[in-house]
């Protein structure tokens, strides 16, 4: 038997895809941010065990896919806010049914489905 490879991998969708959700924090980020906008400082209460740095990494990088937009308001102090576009939106029910295979194929843990608490 052969090595497998995929011939295609530039050009593949699902090779496309694992780089725009890769990242640890990313698909949680998007799920923070499915009920609305969010400041950075907000965020980074919801996310206590990220860092700064690698929170505005992920940012940064959603922003660079399309997945996140990134409102800068004319404020003193300044204002930014993050919320989800369109391409966002449509992957909230990728999240959801990843969240719902992990339900149904390791039903042995104690698994919850995760909860946002306004802060």
């Amino acid at each position: 038997m052969g090595r497998r490879f995929i011939e295609n991998s530039k050009n593949c969708s699902l090779v496309h895809a694992m780089n725009i959700l890769g990242g640890k924090w990313k698909p949680i980020i998007i799920y923070l941010l499915a009920n609305g906008s969010l400041r950075f400082g907000k965020l980074l209460l919801f996310l206590p065990q990220i860092s700064k740095k690698v929170l505005t990494e992920q940012l940064k990088e959603l922003e660079s896919d399309g997945i996140l937009i990134r409102t800068k308001f004319d404020e003193i102090p300044p204002r930014v806010e993050y919320s989800l576009s369109e391409k966002g939106i449509k992957l909230l029910p990728v999240l959801k049914a990843l969240s719902d295979w992990t339900f149904e194929v390791y039903n042995e843990m104690e698994f919850e489905e995760c909860k946002i608490v306004t802060l």
